[in-house]
């Protein structure tokens, strides 16, 4: 039965705003957007690795499910990855307004992953995001790049958010988890050992703002955040979590201008576009709940 109560919503929405923040920690950690990620992975891995062993967990996968998981880790990693850069390339704001996108293009891969229909309303609210992203480029017209490649990540975001869904229903989410951290890592440094940039890892000094922010990023902001999203779906259902996190784009986006006003303050018609995106989100996600619970009444 379910245990929904405050502390577990608070919680819930603690974990949204940590989600949220992490653009703001993509906006003052001076590495590049490869070398952040990196790092983030690495820190995620390793203290995923300690939490396993503190477990007990079986480490073993089959080849089969350790090439899936790696691949994941690959599609998180590019997400990133592009996620951080658009950031350097336009600002919070505009990433975090693209990024919410994602949740048109997952309506688009989960019949392809969990063979079902297209429905015609999935259809009519993805052509409502679309003239949402539409206004704020032409507002933001001079920050194309920011907003190509916030476009990207949420469609990498929400490949991935898809593809472990699948994974999920017979894998244990935290080894999941453990290997997709760890093909990320072995991913980024055999690009950077080829591409003879390995110098971009380097940190100057483990005592820096720098690695203290990185440390944040890949401890609290995603090993941490990770671990209790699965552990508070023993309290709330899954719908109440999908929904929540649609909040994430609106906690930074204030948070940015709260915290950086003079560079996140964006043209009326960027809000009216983002209001736009997030509330036909917010009712695709209402319309899933509706349905499902039919579907199981």
């Amino acid at each position: 039965m379910q245990k929904n109560n405050i502390k577990h919503y608070l919680h819930l929405h603690f974990l949204v705003f940590i989600a949220g923040f992490t653009a703001i920690l993509g906006e003052v950690i001076s590495l590049s957007s490869i070398a952040l990620v990196w790092h983030r992975m690495l820190i995620a891995f390793v203290l995923t690795f300690l939490f396993l062993i503190y477990r007990k967990y079986n480490l073993r996968v089959t080849l089969r499910d350790f090439i899936k998981f790696s691949l994941a880790g690959i599609i998180i990693a590019l997400h990133w990855i592009t996620f951080f850069e658009a950031i350097e390339q336009s600002n919070i704001s505009i990433t975090l307004a693209m990024f919410s996108t994602g949740a048109f293009f997952a309506s688009l891969f989960e019949p392809i992953f969990f063979k079902r229909k297209i429905r015609p309303v999935e259809i009519i609210l993805g052509c409502i995001v679309i003239c949402g992203v539409f206004i704020i480029l032409q507002a933001n017209i001079n920050s194309f790049t920011g907003v190509l490649l916030g476009v990207v990540s949420a469609l990498l975001a929400s490949l991935f958010s898809v593809f472990n869904g699948k994974l999920v229903q017979d894998n244990n989410p935290f080894l999941i988890s453990f290997y997709e951290f760890l093909s990320g890592v072995v991913f980024i440094l055999v690009y950077l050992i080829f591409s003879d940039n390995l110098s971009d890892l380097a940190i100057t000094s483990f005592f820096s703002y720098d690695y203290f922010y990185v440390f944040i990023l890949g401890s609290i902001c995603t090993a941490y955040a990770f671990i209790a999203s699965i552990h508070i779906l023993k309290f709330l259902s899954p719908y109440t979590l999908v929904l929540t996190y649609n909040l994430e784009p609106v906690y930074g986006i204030l948070l940015a201008i709260f915290i950086f006003p003079e560079t996140e303050k964006m043209q009326f018609s960027f809000y009216i576009g983002t209001v736009i995106i997030i509330s036909t989100i917010i009712i695709n996600s209402s319309l899933k709940i509706k349905n499902n619970k039919k579907v199981s009444s």
